[in-house]
């Protein structure tokens, strides 16, 4: 029970609760990210509905609901909530593809993929808008993972070593299938929770279970707006007796206190490096070297933290000179933050290739959405966003430690805040965003 959660202690907690049969009816998995609340939750609704052995549910129990559950089909589990799933897809791919498809490497792979499918669940998207869009996508994604599991089982019943024809047929299908992830994640994620899913989901949690008992899960629960919080408290003040309710979050403090006040909080700490390094070990079949999980699975992104890294730099020295030139034309002296946000970040981009900062907007805009391969996988926008803020933050640091005025720290996290819920909330195309950021920030810092 459990012992797929590594470096976590709060398991413990929750093997005790279980076999003494007080197990909450809504509990919140708080924690930093990367830190195991997704796995744990996924672990508990197998733990539930284990057929064979309720009091041990070994991970390896070969009971039909087990079975089903480490497959992530079956049909007593629901998962909403949005986050990215790119990252985990694409390292379990590679450890495939290096590893050979095994059992265990085959499992991981599929996991990481029916993570994202399950968000697609018909119950979930029943009469939602965008489903016509996204089901011929969802049903591709579904028939290919269908294959892959078919032939890779049967590759590794025919021989231990594969020949090379097999070999290309299964990187042949694992690589179709990390592409139409992305661009599902892509088209069908929302940044937040839409009100109908959790209407969707309290219709879901009134059915009896197939098996011993049903799991609802709720990943990033604070990432809801006002009527779908609503709409959870109710469910929350009536749960069905079979229904068991585990949010997740690694911000508790912008959950509402009516939704927190009613549930038992089980608290993820930060893994320290030994255990990150012995996650990746067990899991991946790999070595760290020195990157903590999250940095770990975003290394096999097509584009690098440190390339994110330097188009926010560039992306920020050209704001700057852009502002530049705004105030001189306008005959008013430019600001000092600003100042020191062009001196700071301009010799990192020309040092990346990049060369001078652009006036330009659609120039610059370009050059980022080539090197950032168009942003066409979901989560790198949000990351480009989160190192152009780190940018402005070290822009600022210094011997003189420079305090920066409110207005300017304002105007950052303003427009910021505006592009994520652009790209993330309203389905904007990047280049859309980025110009008009461009735009918004240049003009912001002229004015100073």
């Amino acid at each position: 029970m459990f012992e797929n959660v590594l470096g976590q202690n709060v398991s413990d907690q929750l093997i005790l609760d279980f076999n003494a049969r007080a197990l909450a009816p809504a509990m919140l998995f708080s924690g930093p990210p990367s830190s195991g609340k997704g796995s744990t939750a996924l672990e508990l609704g197998r733990v539930i509905s284990c057929e064979e052995d309720p009091i041990r549910a070994a991970w390896n129990c070969l009971c039909p609901a087990c079975t089903r559950h480490r497959l992530l089909i079956h049909p007593d589990l629901l998962c909403l909530g949005s986050r990215s799933f790119c990252a985990e897809i694409a390292a379990s791919a590679a450890t495939l593809l290096r590893e050979g498809s095994g059992a265990a490497s085959r499992i991981l792979f599929i996991r990481s993929v029916r993570k994202l499918l399950a968000r697609f669940n018909p119950v979930l998207w029943e009469d939602e808008p965008r489903a016509a869009r996204v089901s011929t996508l969802v049903s591709s994604l579904d028939e290919e993972l269908n294959e892959f599991e078919f032939i890779s089982a049967n590759l590794e019943l025919s021989s231990p070593e594969p020949s090379s024809s097999g070999q290309q047929t299964i990187e042949k299908l694992v690589n179709g299938i990390t592409k139409n992830a992305y661009k599902l994640e892509a088209e069908g994620m929302s940044d937040n929770i839409p009100i109908g899913q959790i209407r969707r989901a309290a219709w879901w949690s009134r059915l009896a279970p197939i098996g011993r008992g049903k799991l609802l899960i709720l990943e990033n629960a604070d990432r809801m707006q006002e009527e779908a919080r609503n709409s959870l408290l109710k469910i929350l003040e009536e749960p069905s007796e079979k229904v068991s309710f585990v949010l997740c979050s690694s911000r508790p403090g912008s959950i509402i206190p009516t939704i927190l006040s009613r549930l038992r909080v089980y608290r993820f700490k930060q893994r320290d490096p030994l255990a990150e390094d012995e996650v990746i070990r067990r899991v991946f079949r790999d070595k760290a070297e020195g990157l903590n999980i999250k940095d770990y699975l975003d290394s096999f992104l097509p584009v690098s933290g440190e390339t994110l890294e330097n188009l926010a730099a560039f992306f920020a020295a050209s704001a700057a000179y852009r502002a530049a030139l705004i105030s001189k034309q306008e005959g008013r002296p430019l600001s000092e933050e600003t100042l020191l946000l062009g001196k700071f970040c301009a010799p990192r981009a020309e040092a990346a290739g990049f060369g001078r900062p652009q006036a330009k907007g659609a120039l610059l805009i370009d050059i980022i959405l080539e090197k950032a391969e168009k942003f066409e996988i979901r989560s790198l926008f949000s990351r480009f966003l989160a190192c152009l803020l780190d940018q402005v933050s070290l822009s600022l640091k210094g011997p003189s430690l420079f305090a920066p005025a409110p207005a300017y720290n304002e105007i950052w996290m303003k427009n910021i805040s505006w592009a994520e819920n652009a790209v993330g909330l309203y389905r904007l195309r990047p280049a859309q965003v980025l110009e008009k950021l461009f735009a918004d920030l240049s003009m912001g810092l002229a004015k100073l």
